[in-house]
């Protein structure tokens, strides 16, 4: 579940994962940062990139968890283990404490899978990968620092400012480098869902959504930051503008 290679989307910010999957590296001189932490089969594609930039898993100070799904969590205990912060909201802190397989209990979808297998069996080749990658047997993770509201992550290089918005998950956010002009919207906004058939902004099918009315409510939230590059956790970077992606994903709507 590999990219041949990670790709430089922005100076110093890495994007990695696969084609079904984003997740991605920003380097500064006081330390790196990921937003999201893939699944386990990613750490060799990690490693690799870290060391072309002669570093290693110890060089990450932060990780910063979009939110709690297995698809984003996957590495974030070795990378606890060598030294990193994990930070996530409050109400997705459970799904990282009790393990990948609890998140459709901490956050259970809108709807079932079958509707949409049965519009679209392809759609299942995801999960089946997913599992192969090894994102529903990942070690839990306890420890993780947490926030309860939009604030300001000061002990974070970079200060990104971490913008809550529930509905993917009860604690799905994005996070914010205003400094550098990128908004990572991990699940809250995507750019393409293979589920829906959809390439272009919009919010996760319902199968995958905790409260997708509420998800929908969250783009105001989106529309009050001014990003040159919106970088999610699903599907391309997406550079025309954070109020042209969150028009375009209502214009979609709910599926």
């Amino acid at each position: 579940m590999s990219r041949p290679a990670p790709t430089q989307i922005a100076p110093g910010v890495h994007r990695l994962g696969d084609h079904g999957v984003n997740f991605y590296l920003i380097e500064d001189p006081d330390g790196l940062v990921l937003v999201d932490a893939g699944v386990p089969a990613h750490l060799n594609q990690l490693r690799t990139l870290l060391a072309g930039l002669g570093r290693s898993v110890a060089d990450v100070r932060a990780v910063l968890l979009t939110h709690g799904h297995p698809d984003h969590t996957g590495l974030a205990h070795t990378l606890q283990e060598a030294g990193a912060d994990l930070w996530i909201h409050e109400r997705d802190a459970a799904i990282l404490h009790d393990g990948p397989r609890s998140a459709m209990r901490h956050a259970k979808p809108d709807r079932s899978m079958l509707p949409y297998l049965l519009r679209r069996p392809s759609a299942l080749a995801l999960p089946l990968r997913l599992a192969r990658a090894g994102a529903f047997t990942a070690p839990a993770v306890r420890g993780a620092r947490v926030f309860d509201a939009d604030q300001v992550l000061e002990d974070v290089t970079g200060a990104p400012q971490a913008v809550v918005l529930p509905g993917h998950t009860p604690g799905s956010t994005a996070y914010f480098f205003a400094d550098r002009g990128l908004l990572f919207t991990g699940d809250a906004l995507v750019t393409a869902d293979g589920f829906a058939d959809r390439t272009g902004p919009t919010i996760v099918s319902r199968c995958f959504t905790h409260d997708s009315r509420a998800a929908l409510t969250a783009l105001d939230r989106l529309d009050e930051l001014t990003a040159d590059l919106l970088l999610p956790g699903h599907g391309e970077p997406f550079t025309e503008g954070v109020r042209s992606a969150t028009r375009q994903a209502r214009q979609f709507g709910v599926h």
